[in-house]
């Protein structure tokens, strides 16, 4: 596999200084912004593997685990974990450091699905990832058990979604904090 690549040679790293216009009401720094950021590194990341265009197609378990504080100083580390024919899972760490008090935090970890296009817009074969080390295999073999488990969440909740029978499960909402005020005449499915 002659044009075959390391997940080395594509790992990306993103810094940036947060501030204020970046901050919500509560004076943390916006989710949105974040996310902007993450897709940006795993962009670069994934165009050094493919050496093409690319496109995000999915971002999985993206959980703000701390929050983000204007000030602070934010590196997005980007790695290909695992390709398919035409597709890259990045992982990206997301670290925060107060660069006064020298505190690191680690914000959060995503996983973002991209995949290769050529100029026509079609999707387009990318070069096999070299596993280097144990860690390299262990991030292939978690990408593959996350691909697994994604898609049998997914028929689990298409199947739970198109037969859920309303009136046979208002039980399941008794004790919710919600209150049920319907107009059978007035449905609106934007969902």
């Amino acid at each position: 596999m002659e044009n075959a690549r390391t997940a080395n040679y594509s790992r990306t790293t993103i810094t940036e200084l947060m501030i204020p216009s970046y901050a919500n009401f509560g004076g943390k720094i916006h989710g949105g912004i974040l996310l902007s950021l993450m897709d940006k590194v795993a962009y670069a990341c994934a165009t050094k593997h493919a050496g093409t265009y690319v496109v995000t197609v999915s971002v999985d378990n993206v959980e703000f685990r701390q929050p983000v504080e204007v000030g602070e100083l934010v590196s997005l580390h980007a790695s290909v974990n695992y390709v398919g024919k035409s597709s890259l899972i990045v992982g990206i760490k997301v670290v925060a450091e107060n660069i006064k008090t020298a505190t690191v935090k680690h914000t959060n970890t995503s996983y973002f699905t991209m995949v290769a296009k050529d100029d026509d817009g079609r999707p387009t074969e990318v070069p096999p990832l070299i596993l280097e080390d144990d860690i390299d295999i262990r991030r292939f073999l978690e990408s593959m058990k996350r691909k697994e488990i994604k898609a049998s969440y997914k028929t689990l909740l298409d199947n739970a979604k198109t037969s859920m029978e309303i009136d046979e499960n208002l039980h399941l909402l008794d004790n919710e904090r919600c209150v049920i005020k319907r107009d059978k005449d007035m449905q609106s499915e934007w969902i």
